[in-house]
């Protein structure tokens, strides 16, 4: 199976209130995730390309995991199927880094990269 090649960003060059999939398992969301972006776990991404389409809503999407190994996987898949995607270089890592906002879904809990 061949990829198309994907654009990878910096998460300084995500726009603030840009569409973002992360596509990292549950526990990983659950420590911590950037505000406002969808969760589909890579295993869920083909059957829920519906919901991703609609996600984009004709729009970049940028795609973020744990440090952009998986997110780079479905990003080129996602570009096969004629979604315009961008890749986060150094994922959810390098957003915090960057001082990019993270949130935990549990209420008072410290957010974190899993």
């Amino acid at each position: 199976m061949s990829f198309a090649a994907v654009q990878n960003v910096s998460p300084d060059a995500v726009p603030q209130g840009a569409p973002l999939l992360d596509v990292r398992e549950p526990e990983e969301w659950l420590a911590g995730h950037a505000p406002g972006a969808v969760h589909i776990p890579i295993g869920q991404v083909v059957e829920r390309l519906p919901e991703i389409r609609d996600a984009a809503a004709e729009q970049t999407l940028y795609v973020v995991c744990k440090v952009g190994g998986r997110s780079a996987q479905v990003a080129a898949y996602l570009a096969q199927q004629g979604l315009d995607v961008v890749n986060v270089d150094g994922g959810l890592h390098a957003w915090q880094h960057a001082g990019r906002p993270l949130v935990a879904e549990q209420d008072g809990a410290e957010p974190f990269v899993l």
